[in-house]
């Protein structure tokens, strides 16, 4: 199981294909704070939920500094469906490695419906201008999560 992120740490550098296969990096996004969302899979209703939230809140985590960049494995083809379908405006990256979801304690045992799998753990870790993590949260629910994450950094 992959080591989770604690408030301090360096957040883990990560190049990846957006929904058009262009490279998208953390490091394109010095000097400006990055709530990196990971979830683990696109057009599945959870996802969605979520993604429609982020895209509903983008302008105002924009306006206080926040870019959001949702990772999760698919490939870019699949993130393009999702965002064409749900009108997304948050930017998709995919990992079909799940190398980031593992260096940011993302991908790993988890509880479904009552069964230990391995997959994606839904997560959120909120990096500052200088690359360095500010806060991660592990497990979180699909509904009501971009909500609470507003609350929390108080924007």
């Amino acid at each position: 199981m992959s080591e989770r992120l604690q408030p301090g740490d360096t957040a883990p550098a990560f190049t990846l294909p957006d929904a058009d296969g262009k490279e998208v990096s953390l490091a394109d996004h010095k000097g400006r704070k990055v709530i990196v969302y990971f979830y683990p899979a696109a057009l599945t209703p959870g996802c969605t939920k979520q993604a429609c939230d982020f895209t509903d809140n983008l302008d105002v985590l924009a306006a206080a500094g926040y870019d959001v960049i949702g990772v999760s494995p698919d490939k870019p083809e699949k993130l393009a469906k999702f965002r064409e379908k749900e009108n997304l405006k948050v930017t998709l990256v995919g990992d079909p490695s799940k190398e980031t979801l593992e260096a940011y304690g993302a991908f790993g045992e988890k509880k479904l419906y009552g069964k230990t799998v391995t997959g994606v753990i839904r997560s959120t870790v909120v990096v500052d201008e200088a690359g360095k993590v500010e806060h991660a949260f592990y497990n979180v629910k699909a509904t009501g999560h971009v909500a609470k994450i507003i609350r929390d950094l108080g924007v």
